[in-house]
């Protein structure tokens, strides 16, 4: 499984462009125009990745944002990255049991009410 992450870029590029971006480590990349998320009315260009190369997810993030600034005059003023599962931990474990009917409230005597709380709710 790879790191996953989005790039929104600051307009739609040229097929130059992307030629560019590709050769130049966006291969596996999918290219996508998006709009803005600032202004819904500015076209620009999406870029998705799924990066199995990069130790970890800085790593691939960084390594996209230097390769973008190959292309003049191009930023990147969106960064997405999907919400990572975390491992699971091996002492948590699920212990088999039995569903007991009645919670433990309904089986607990009903306590007394004071006389000081039964005259307020009169009041």
């Amino acid at each position: 499984m790879g790191h996953k992450f989005s790039l929104v870029l600051s307009r739609q590029i040229t097929d130059e462009e992307s030629g560019i971006l590709r050769e130049s480590g966006f291969a596996d990349a999918t290219f996508a125009t998006d709009s803005l998320p600032t202004n819904a009315d500015v076209a620009v260009t999406k870029i998705d990745f799924d990066d199995a190369a990069a130790p970890s997810l800085a790593e691939a993030i960084e390594s996209a944002l230097e390769t973008v600034k190959k292309v003049p005059d191009l930023t990147v003023p969106g960064l997405t990255v999907p919400a990572v599962p975390q491992a699971a931990d091996e002492d948590a474990r699920v212990v088999v049991g039995e569903v007991v009917e009645g919670s433990a409230a309904e089986k607990a005597p009903a306590k007394k009410r004071s006389k000081k709380a039964s005259a307020a709710d009169k009041a």
